[in-house]
């Protein structure tokens, strides 16, 4: 039996959103990237999403066999992540009456731990199997020392992890966590890594790499780029601190990100004191978030790009500059770990401190021809990673449960 339809629950975040910006981020890139490659390898794809807008129209179809389907659960207004958690069952009656009104689904595809609270009750009573991704995890949050989540976050976590048929891991590291942190079962954990769009992130000659440079208002400066949702996870502070430490006096850093989740304007001005404070309000620039066509220009126009979150279970802007042929200064957590290699495609920092990050930041800014070999070498190794290689992989893995005994919790 193949699978022919899937429903891919994705209740905070739409893939229609604008990456950056609210609560749209890596999953929303990951969600819309891989339903158009599942579409184009045969299966269909619902991503059934929140309606946010009165105005929205019930499906939105992206590509064939792609479409977002908007469904009435609680206020057809944005709804803070944290307060999601109470529409848990109206989500589950919406697609119960979606299904109910004639249509079919094979089986559950949940991204993050709200939508797997969602998946995990239409699994019992759709006896569909259900995949999960969580995307990030409450209790390896909580270990780098980011605890802002709902207390009840961690045990649905390990309900899911519980009843789930199949969970998906981006990166060993992520299903060595779901094991050592939430007792997941190993034969249940597949690693299926994201991919990344090569039409899109790509590197370009030096004319063209100048020009762009040109219009961004960037010129002959040594640029920095952070890309990203501004929240405390994702370690702008340190970006700016790192700055004010790099020794070459005339050195921008590119924001690129707007705020996100209930402390995002908070951070947002905070990030403004810093830069005041460290004097460096001419040389930090705050960019409203873009498009992926204009995100690339900033990947190539850039000298480095810097990753210091405190937690990733992946890491897309790392693999989106390392297609672009720009070197990353990252973070050593998490999947960051799985997609620098250090020394030669970028460097991983093992701490906090801005002076180690800015110490292989200015050895490639003196030395052109070094950051050149790594922007080569990781552009050649993000080729290992393809949206349709990701698809391919995931359709085998859904047509293989559909032969399987489904995992029960009760």
């Amino acid at each position: 039996m193949s699978l022919r339809r899937l429903a891919v629950l994705s209740v905070h975040s739409s893939p229609l959103a604008q990456p950056g910006a609210g609560d749209g981020g890596g999953m929303s890139v990951y969600v819309r990237a891989l339903a158009s490659a599942l579409a184009r390898a045969g299966v269909e794809c619902d991503v059934l999403v929140r309606r946010e807008h009165a105005d929205q129209p019930d499906a939105v179809e992206v590509e064939p066999g792609f479409r977002v389907v908007h469904l009435d659960a609680g206020p057809a207004a944005p709804v803070s992540k944290h307060d999601l958690i109470e529409l848990v069952d109206p989500m589950v009656d919406a697609t119960l009456d979606l299904v109910n009104s004639g249509v079919r689904y094979d089986a559950l595809h949940a991204n993050y731990w709200l939508s797997g609270a969602v998946g995990h009750r239409l699994k019992h009573e759709l006896d569909l199997p259900l995949v999960a991704t969580f995307h990030t995890l409450a209790r390896v949050k909580a270990d780098a020392g980011i605890d802002d989540d709902p207390a009840l976050r961690a045990r649905i976590e390990h309900e899911i992890v519980a009843c789930a048929d199949l969970m998906l891991a981006s990166t060993g590291a992520e299903r060595d966590q779901l094991e050592m942190l939430y007792s997941a079962p190993a034969d249940r954990i597949e690693i299926v890594p994201p991919g990344v769009d090569h039409e899109i992130f790509h590197p370009v000659d030096a004319r063209h790499r100048a020009d762009e440079r040109h219009v961004l208002g960037i010129g002959d400066a040594p640029a920095l780029l952070f890309a990203g949702r501004i929240q405390p996870l994702k370690g702008a502070d340190l970006a700016v601190q790192t700055l004010a430490e790099v020794p070459d006096p005339d050195a921008v850093l590119l924001i690129v990100g707007g705020p996100s989740g209930p402390d995002g304007g908070v951070e947002l001005a905070r990030l403004h004191e810093l830069a005041a404070k460290l004097e460096l309000t001419d040389r930090v620039r705050f960019v409203p978030p873009q498009s992926h066509a204009e995100l690339a220009r900033y990947y190539r126009a850039v000298d480095v790009c810097l990753v210091p979150s405190h937690s990733e279970s992946f890491g897309l802007v790392a693999l989106e500059a390392a297609a672009c042929g720009t070197p990353v200064v990252a973070a050593a957590v998490g999947g960051l770990c799985s997609l620098v290699d250090d020394g030669v495609t970028g460097s991983l920092v093992d701490s906090r401190d801005p002076t180690d990050y800015a110490q292989p930041i200015a050895r490639l800014l003196a030395d052109p021809e070094r950051a050149r070999a790594m922007g080569v070498a990781a552009e050649a190794r993000s080729r290992r990673y393809g949206w349709s290689m990701t698809a391919a992989r995931l359709r085998r893995l859904y047509t293989d449960l559909l032969a399987r005994e489904p995992v029960s919790c009760r």
